[in-house]
């Protein structure tokens, strides 16, 4: 016997497909939405909608953007040259809140995980080394995670491009080992740009 309305039970799936989202907490979720006024729901729903519908990666270092650039990439006053490594947005948006790196980024969208079934070609890999030249990039900063997929996935990077010509560098163990960077507070990071050490 059901004891849930199917439009429900469907929303409270759709929860619990996020990472880390439990099914106790996915009901959590589904209820507050539901006890929203349906003017607010009906506008979480279509900024959802909008986010699916419009958001892209970004030609040159495949950003999350509406644009063909990111906002980043069509700064003038960006350095193209130094570009930093990152794993997703959210560890960019977490490099940008400390407001020292004045180069632009890559995101890889993930990195290699063999036990996931996560290879170089899942990744953004190509379009970070058809920039190198056509920016003139002289150093890549790899700002991946200092875990075993983050560190596999640095040293396969420096291991491309060191014979192109560029000084490949890494984030200063100012983050602790084992951490995501979307969680370090800015003073952390901000010292872990400026400590960065040759790969």
């Amino acid at each position: 016997m059901e004891f849930t309305a199917a439009p429900l039970e469907k929303l409270i799936e759709q929860f619990e497909k996020m990472p880390g989202i439990g099914r106790k907490t996915a009901q959590r979720m589904a209820f507050y939405v539901l006890g929203l006024p349906q003017e607010e729901g009906l506008a979480m729903a279509q900024a959802i909608t909008d986010a699916c519908v419009k958001i892209k990666k970004c030609t040159l270092c495949c950003n999350l953007t509406e644009q063909t650039y990111c906002p980043i990439c069509s700064h003038p006053k960006r350095d193209r040259s130094l570009v930093c490594v990152v794993e997703n947005a959210e560890d960019l948006m977490a490099i940008e809140k400390t407001d020292e790196f004045k180069g632009t980024y890559h995101v890889l969208h993930g990195v290699i995980s063999p036990l996931e079934g996560v290879g170089p070609e899942d990744l953004t890999v190509k379009e970070l080394l058809a920039r190198i030249e056509p920016d003139n990039v002289r150093e890549v900063i790899m700002a991946t995670n200092s875990d075993i997929e983050g560190e596999a996935t640095a040293m396969y990077l420096s291991r491309l491009l060191k014979p192109m010509g560029v000084k490949v560098s890494r984030l200063a163990y100012g983050l602790p080992v084992g951490s995501d960077l979307q969680y370090a507070d800015s003073v952390t990071l901000t010292r872990a740009i400026e400590g960065r050490k040759d790969l």
